[in-house]
């Protein structure tokens, strides 16, 4: 007998894989490597199972071959794998019933629940990182005084009401020496710090344990570094690292499950299981706190079974805003919305240079994915470029996104205009990033100066407090403010030179003024501000499908795209001008369409004006007012 893989993404070796765990009585789980031990001579899958990351699933075998080891051979085959893939420990879900045969392969218990047990193999795991948490017990914050701020470093606001001096008067009960919260905070918004600041009145030390799985809006890194700066103000509130000890949709498996409405209970079992064995007991933690749940019944369970299970369970009301409840769905969907004012009245400012970076991203996305486009990449084609496709570019946007961030906190916690030197080197870090992911072709470089000094600029402003507010009580970053910044920001980098921009404007023969993105950005983005971004809201408030096709168009109309004449020549940028402003008089999108086959075959990239146009999605998300 040999061992085969059989891909899962493969109709065919799927259905096989699929039939295999049928006449076994299981189903095919999520699972990205599936093996097999097949016998030669009748080409019969004796055993199989399957990896998901570090977690072994799917694993059975065929009646008439249990007892002849063969689970031995496909379990240490799949670790072995895990292992090169750079699993050093490697989990496993399964029967209670089969605990005995796989601790006889090294396999440890870590939890246990009625119709399932999770266990682990290999270095680390549990046991290392109890080790970690029982490293942060004691890191309690000194106490500030309450006027007492870390400048240049976090901003935070104070809450309201006594900041959690220890009582110890025979007059109240001492308080436990510590409690846990476990919370994912995609975003951190003002429901969650309410609950930390409730939690942490009510113990001496509570540790923030950060859901580590990487499946939100929001990364891990950003979600920890937000609570991080969210709480600053809180004495006793230690955050701690989280971990793969928080079993996920995506690693638990409900194959062997009779019902599949058994695997949320199940999982959630072992989830708070695996707490109190282990997790709870590294902190030296007696309370666990959770919010309360009006709306989600999943969520409403979990906070049941933890009560059932746990000794102390505490749970707190949800803050409201306005009759509603706080929640970090509302504020993804402002996002989603490209509305920053919206969203930060459910955050805390700490917060908000996230969400700036994170719209950033969304409108160099929203600019891509406009389709079709003239000589552009969009989702139909690579328009006159190459060495592009929408994957490279899409790659290209994500690799830059750390950056933003950066530039967005460096704004927010800048006490004086960001100086030019950090910008520079956060820039040109951004660019390497950009050239790793996409082995060297220029994607974004423009983008990324135009977006780079706006994110800093709308984050230095908002970080100031600068912002305006409508007669409606509505904040708003005003335009005039972000025009002067962005020339302030602009005025400290020297006039550029081996740059596309430096070259188009070489080509240009004399008498001809051409400007570059520098220009442009030293103008305040006059005519952005002044003419493109009031086209873009009006189409946007008229519900226009082809808002962005159109506001494309008049920036080709007015722009001088530097990017065209390094390609072509100045006078085919006038010709695009014209050409542009034609179309935009009489749009269709056969039009554009044309406009497309026309540029590809004469080379022609308005590349400048696409940057433009992702820089006019995005402002508007800042500066809007409604």
């Amino acid at each position: 007998m040999e061992i085969i893989q059989l891909n899962p993404a493969i109709p065919r070796q799927r259905r096989r894989i699929e039939q295999f765990l049928g006449d076994n009585g299981l189903r095919l789980d999520d699972v990205d490597y599936y093996a097999t031990l097949v016998d030669e001579t009748t080409d019969e899958i004796v055993a199989g199972g399957g990896l998901k990351g570090g977690v072994i699933k799917c694993v059975a075998v065929a009646d008439g071959h249990k007892g002849e080891a063969v689970a031995n051979q496909i379990v240490s085959h799949l670790i072995a794998q895990a292992n090169a893939d750079g699993h050093q420990c490697v989990k496993l879900f399964t029967k209670p019933q089969n605990q005995r045969m796989f601790e006889s392969m090294s396999f440890r218990l870590l939890a246990e629940a009625p119709k399932a047990i999770l266990m682990e193999t290999g270095i680390g795991g549990i046991k290392r990182y109890s080790e970690e948490l029982e490293s942060e017990k004691g890191k309690v914050k000194s106490e500030k005084s309450d006027g007492e701020s870390e400048k240049g470093k976090v901003k935070s606001e104070k809450s309201n009401g006594k900041l959690h001096h220890l009582n110890t008067s025979p007059q109240q009960p001492i308080m436990p020496p510590s409690g846990i919260i476990i919370m994912n905070c995609n975003p951190f918004t003002l429901g969650h710090r309410y609950l930390i600041e409730q939690a942490a009145q009510q113990v001496q030390t509570l540790y923030i344990l950060v859901v580590r799985e990487d499946c939100s809006m929001f990364s891990y890194d950003e979600r920890k570094a937000m609570i991080v700066r969210g709480v600053a103000h809180i004495n006793n509130v230690v955050v701690c690292d989280g971990s793969e000890y928080s079993i996920s949709a995506t690693t638990f498996p409900t194959y062997f499950l009779k019902c599949l409405s058994d695997a949320s209970d199940t999982q959630m079992t072992l989830d708070i299981d695996l707490y109190r064995r282990h997790i709870a007991p590294a902190l030296g933690a007696t309370v666990r706190f959770v919010g309360t749940e009006p709306d989600d019944p999943l969520t409403r369970r979990y906070n049941e079974l933890m009560k059932s299970m746990l000794p102390d369970v505490r749970e707190v009301a949800r803050l409201e805003k306005s009759g509603v409840v706080v929640s970090a769905s509302r504020v993804r969907k402002a996002i989603v919305e490209n509305h920053l004012a919206q969203a930060a009245r459910l955050v805390p400012p700490t917060t908000v240079p996230y969400i700036v970076a994170h719209m950033a991203t969304r409108a160099l996305k929203a600019e891509l994915n406009t389709t079709p486009k003239p000589g552009l990449v969009d989702t139909h084609d690579s328009g006159a470029h190459r060495d592009m496709d929408h994957a490279l570019m899409m790659r290209s946007i994500r690799a830059m996104h750390p950056y933003f961030v950066r530039l967005a906190t460096l704004g927010y916690d800048s006490p004086q205009l960001p100086a030019h030197d950090d910008i520079v080197r956060i820039g040109i870090e951004a660019e390497k990033a950009m050239f790793n992911s996409t082995g060297g072709v220029n994607t974004y470089k423009g983008a990324l100066f135009s977006m780079g000094l706006a994110v800093t600029a709308a984050t230095y402003i908002i970080g100031r407090g600068e912002v305006a507010t409508t007669t409606h009580g509505k904040e708003y970053v005003p335009n005039s403010l972000l025009s002067t910044t962005i020339i302030q920001l602009a005025n400290g980098f020297p006039d550029t030179s081996g740059t596309h921009g430096s070259r188009a404007k070489q080509l240009a023969q004399a008498g001809r003024k051409l400007k570059s993105a520098l220009d442009n950005a030293r103008e305040g983005y006059s005519q952005l501000f002044g003419e493109w971004l009031p086209f873009y809201e009006t189409r946007i408030k008229g519900d226009d499908s082809y808002v962005k096709h159109k506001t494309l168009l008049r920036i080709m109309c007015d722009l001088d795209d530097t990017n065209i004449v390094y390609r072509t020549d100045y006078d085919t940028m006038l010709q695009v001008k014209t050409e542009a402003r034609r179309l935009l008089e009489d749009f269709s999108e056969a039009g554009i369409e044309d406009m497309n086959r026309d540029f590809v075959s004469r080379n022609i990239s308005p590349g400048g004006s696409a940057d433009m146009l992702a820089l006019v999605v995005f402002l508007f998300g800042i500066t809007r007012k409604d």
